[in-house]
């Protein structure tokens, strides 16, 4: 990147490289320039002239990516997990997945929130003790951050403010100050609504409850995402659940990390499509997941609003019993700790569990227990998902037209999942140069414009005069997932100029140091 000395025309002129524009379309020989945030002219420009100028030549050059699936709620503000983002092409950043976010929120669902979920999004820095409105949390983004962010409303976290700690049923009270909060939520500039609805204290809602709340969402075109019920050999009922609510609601609905066996999943989208459901899913390529410890390997029935009666109750011999009988004992060879906030259990980070208990003379059960109960039920794993997911399954959902990319990146943690890392990357070096899963005009179709439309970021996701200029420059002879599960922060290669609106944001491979991200909105 040079910077030029004569007459300046444009901000920013990338030349030389192949666009691929989002459409589908073949990529094709152009430059690119920009003027302040926008795209202000594409085609052969050899005459012009511009501040900052980028050499894209052997290069394409692409919109930047949306992230449709991602926890970085806090870790957005770190320039680490930027460069992480940015070193795949991503540019922007839809938070407030898995019904478990920092806003809307009174002061106790704050605090409950940032406990039960600080093994996956962190603690965001700039909160205080709330209350906390979706306005209050973007505004922590503006500027603050090299990537843009979108936001969905939580359902568990606006259910909690409503409802508190309990388990019990929303009555109509509770669901007119839950509908007033998922309202005011959109009005502030959110893009949809999440839910998760296995974990606490989303598992709580019914389907009524939640085509309740999903009328505002419906009424102004913006999804339902959803963390279903269940996945693997569970996924058809939970899918089914989803479809019930988008008939009901008439919403659009986005399903998060779709995985399982193929064939299934994929004809109940196909099915669901026909019938005219606006459905799509991410979907990320690993066979491995990475959740909170305690959804992975506790019983249902254990789970309490309350983490302080859950703690209680893992120190209870009856509870331990239970652990070693109720669990099925094929689960605790897949699991891999990952996130170990306890002094005395620290080496474990990056360890099998049943390796980790053997070595202090432990039975798995035992040893998760005394884990969950020293860390304050503050850890997460990785895990191998079941035999039902597949290398196969995972391509053939990645092909579907109705999948859009997504990391379900977490950054927390010594012994992280590489996907926050790497997913994007991997989409890119793997299904598309080696596999030829997708060409690169599907990937970027994939990757930027769907997620793009589905959550109707209406000036991104394409390279088109007059939309804004979040812009990858991707070249497809080097571009590699380099992060894995030995090393899972290990940035990625083959992307090293992007823009955020505008603006050089990596350069080299290097941060800037300018951070123009901003809240995005629907439009």
């Amino acid at each position: 990147m040079n910077d030029a000395t004569y007459d300046v025309r444009y901000d920013v002129l990338l030349r030389g490289g192949r666009v691929l524009d989002g459409t589908g379309a073949p990529a094709y020989r152009a430059d690119v320039a920009v003027t302040g945030d926008r795209i202000t002219a594409i085609g052969r420009l050899d005459g012009a002239r511009a501040r900052t100028e980028i050499d894209a030549s052997g290069r394409y050059v692409s919109p930047g990516f949306v992230d449709a699936h991602v926890h970085g709620d806090a870790a957005v503000l770190d320039p680490d997990v930027q460069l992480a983002a940015l070193r795949q092409g991503v540019t922007t950043f839809v938070l407030g997945q898995d019904g478990l976010s920092y806003a809307p929120a009174t002061p106790a669902a704050l605090a409950y929130v940032t406990r039960y979920f600080a093994a996956i999004n962190g603690t965001h820095p700039g909160l205080g003790e709330g209350p906390v409105s979706v306005a209050d949390l973007l505004a922590t983004y503006d500027r603050t951050t090299a990537v843009n962010t979108a936001y969905l409303v939580p359902h568990g976290t606006v259910r909690h403010s409503a409802l508190g700690a309990t388990a019990r049923g929303a009555d109509a009270s509770d669901l007119a100050a839950m509908t007033k909060a998922v309202e005011q939520g959109l009005d502030e500039g959110a893009c949809g609504l999440s839910t998760g609805l296995e974990y606490v204290p989303g598992r709580y809602a019914d389907a009524a409850e939640l085509a309740a709340l999903l009328a505002p969402v419906a009424a102004r075109g913006l999804p339902h995402v959803s963390h279903m019920r269940g996945y693997e050999g569970a996924a058809g009922p939970a899918m089914r659940e989803m479809l019930d609510v988008a008939r009901s609601s008439g919403v659009a609905t986005h399903v998060s990390h779709y995985h399982g066996p193929a064939a299934e999943l994929i004809a109940m989208v196909d099915d669901a499509r026909a019938e005219g459901l606006d459905l799509t899913y991410d979907a990320y390529p690993y066979l491995r997941g990475c959740s909170i410890l305690a959804m992975v390997a506790l019983p249902r029935d254990l789970d309490d609003p309350d983490p302080d009666r859950v703690v209680a109750a893992l120190t209870e011999p009856a509870t331990r019993r239970r652990l070693a009988t109720d669990v099925d004992p094929a689960l605790w060879p897949r699991i891999t700790l990952a996130h170990v906030p306890a002094a005395d259990f620290r080496w474990a980070e990056g360890r099998r569990l049943v390796d980790a208990a053997a070595e202090v003379g432990a039975t798995p059960a035992e040893f998760c227990a005394d884990l969950l109960v020293a860390t304050d039920l503050v850890a997460s794993a990785v895990f191998d998902q079941p035999p039902t997911n597949s290398d196969e399954s995972v391509r053939a959902l990645l092909r579907h037209p109705a999948h859009v990319g997504g990391s379900d990146g977490i950054y927390i943690g010594g012994s992280p999942h590489p996907r926050g890392w790497g997913a994007f990357a991997r989409l890119l070096a793997r299904h598309v140069v080696e596999l030829g899963d997708w060409t690169w005009e599907q990937a970027v179709v994939h990757l930027a414009s769907h997620p793009a439309r589905r959550f109707r970021l209406a000036d991104r996701g394409l390279l088109r005069v007059g939309l804004a200029a979040d812009i990858a420059v991707i070249d497809p002879a080097r571009v590699a997932d380099r992060a894995d599960y030995g090393d899972a922060r290990r940035p990625a290669a083959g992307i090293d100029d992007v823009l955020v609106a505008g603006v050089p944001v990596l350069a080299a491979g290097a941060l800037t140091g300018h951070t123009p991200g901003r809240p995005v909105r629907p439009s």
